[in-house]
């Protein structure tokens, strides 16, 4: 069997230079090793330059701008041909750094090749460390790839995340809360709140400074000051560095800290979770029928089964995004540190910064593409709204604490009345219209909880071209009381509003025996067994939800 090694082109080892390629090439040009030694020659020609525009060192001469542009080009120029050039030399080196001053100094030879301007290759890398070089190559790179490549796509993913919350702010939605049946909100609501959380993160990330030192091989400037006494090397030290862009770190070891690319990281990380947890939050209202995928009629869901469209972008977000998080919390907790003046762990460790980025690129494009492929589905939200009426139990206890401390007569222990109606059993609208219908609630808070149903389909009549048919009418003939019917053992320990503060607790009406909701329970078996006009044989509608299938049987929900 041949060696998948020895083929040509080079075959790549991971996913992110070879399957997923195409979604984090714009990285290539910041994060590979080629960048880093762009960024390298890049450096050290600027470092050239300013030490010749400065006069950094009495009796040299300046370069000309004809020869500051022919250097600065060779940046431009870096391409194959310089790596391979690199690489040859580096063989021999056995540094990289090392590599780049011989490279440089060939090309320099050729701009300046008089007998009289040999001298000037020395001020290549004159006075520097190879972490003077490097911590200022990464900075660049890291600002560059998250400047261009990485903010410009968070951002778009975030636009995009706004914008459906935009579109989707009226659409009515079951909240979950412990995975259970909650009060009301909004898809548009849900949406907006990833939106802002992501949004803040990357406030942070556009804030971040990018450090860079350039202070020899301990921090200190000792070669510096010995060759040359009478130079003031922090200050040329800082307005080099600032010069490219970056921001003067004054102390230092031999290596620049490395707390900035610990801070960002940490950002991006947490960026990185936020937008997982909108993937699984997607993916689960995919699995309630929430959202419907869009699929071309010639893409493939199941290798086995033709009605499946599976949510594989969120999917591949999500693994994208640990992966990513992985990397820049082994990053993050290892820059901070190196023994006493350097250890050579940090070089190893930032080689895999591309890596980190690269899985979270990945996962921006894969999540754009998913929420892209998705069709709000408003019907379906609205069936598991009426199939949960209890969750309005919180607002409408609330609004009797609220009349309660208003002095409001009839109010008493709003929320134990709403629990014994509505906890571990289904109720429909006509029997919570029922039940507030017996509470005396003033006419205009009763009114609003009656309403609430027009008001929640509200936006699906508008996206399907319709108006509500009863728009003009209120359901049933007005208030009633229910003292009566179905919940009277709710409401016969709070009598009629106008004469309840004159009945003492001693005189109110024992409670049925049977337990609170007897009545309830009795009513509707005996509505599941005999059905409803119109139904047909067999029964009638019954008024039991999935939830209450699975759980049958269960002497807890009966």
């Amino acid at each position: 069997m041949s060696s998948l090694a020895d083929a040509s082109p080079a075959i790549a080892l991971g996913a992110l230079d070879g399957r997923y390629r195409s979604a984090v090439a714009p990285l290539v040009d910041h994060l590979s090793e080629a960048a880093l030694n762009r960024a390298r020659v890049r450096v050290e020609i600027e470092w050239l330059i300013h030490q010749s525009t400065h006069h950094v060192i009495p009796g040299v001469r300046a370069l000309t701008e004809t020869e500051q542009a022919a250097l600065r080009q060779v940046v431009e120029d870096f391409g194959p041909d310089a790596i391979t050039e690199l690489a040859e030399i580096e063989r021999v080196t056995v540094h990289d750094v090392k590599a780049v001053e011989y490279f440089l100094k060939r090309r320099l030879a050729q701009i300046t090749p008089a007998d009289e301007d040999r001298g000037l290759a020395e001020l290549i890398h004159f006075g520097c460390t190879s972490e003077d070089i490097n911590n200022l190559s990464y900075a660049l790179m890291v600002k560059g790839a998250v400047t261009q490549v990485w903010l410009p796509r968070a951002q778009a993913l975030v636009d995009q995340v706004a914008a459906m919350a935009r579109e989707l702010k009226d659409v009515p939605l079951l909240a979950h809360t412990h995975g259970q049946p909650a009060t009301p909100t909004t898809m548009g609501k849900e949406l907006a709140v990833l939106a802002h959380r992501l949004g803040r993160q990357l406030r942070r990330v556009e804030r971040q400074e990018y450090l860079g030192k350039f202070n020899g091989a301990t921090g200190t400037y000792g070669a510096h000051a010995l060759a040359l006494p009478d130079v003031d090397w922090p200050a040329v030290s800082r307005d080099f560095v600032e010069s490219l862009g970056l921001q003067w770190n004054p102390l230092t070891t031999q290596i620049e800290s490395h707390d900035w690319q610990a801070e960002l990281y940490a950002d991006i990380a947490r960026f990185n979770r936020i937008l997982h947890n909108l993937c699984t939050d997607v993916w689960t209202y995919i699995s309630l029928g929430y959202f419907a995928q869009v699929r071309g009629q010639g893409t493939v869901g199941s290798s086995t089964m033709p009605h499946k469209v599976n949510p594989i972008r969120f999917e591949n977000a999500e693994a994208n995004l640990e992966v990513s998080n992985a990397l820049l919390d082994v990053l993050a907790a290892t820059l901070v540190q190196s023994r006493l003046q350097r250890d050579l762990t940090d070089s190893s460790m930032q080689r895999n910064i591309g890596t980190a980025f690269g899985h979270s690129l990945l996962a921006l494009d894969n999540a754009a593409r998913g929420l892209a492929g998705l069709d709000a589905v408003p019907e379906r939200m609205a069936a598991d709204l009426e199939a949960n009426w209890e969750v309005l139990g919180e607002p409408i206890q609330s609004a009797m604490r609220a009349l309660g401390a208003q002095g409001v007569p009839g109010m008493e222990e709003p929320y134990e009345r709403l629990k014994e109606l509505t906890r571990g059993r289904r109720i429909d609208g006509d029997d919570l219209r029922e039940f507030v219908r017996g509470l005396g609630l003033p006419a205009d808070v009763e009114a609003r909880f009656l309403g609430r149903r027009r008001r929640r389909n509200a936006w699906l009549q508008r996206k399907q071209g319709r108006l509500p048919e009863a728009a003009a009418a209120d359901r049933g003939t007005g208030p009633r009381r229910a003292t009566d019917g179905r919940f009277r053992h709710l409401l016969h320990r709070y009598p009629d509003p106008g004469q309840r503060h004159h009945q003492s607790p001693a005189r109110r009406e024992p409670r049925p025996a049977g337990g609170p909701h007897l009545a309830l329970r009795r009513r509707r078996r005996a509505r599941v067994g005999r059905g409803r006009p119109g139904q047909g044989q067999g029964g009638g509608r019954c008024h039991r939800s999935p939830h209450q299938e699975l759980t049958r049987g269960d002497p807890r929900h009966e």
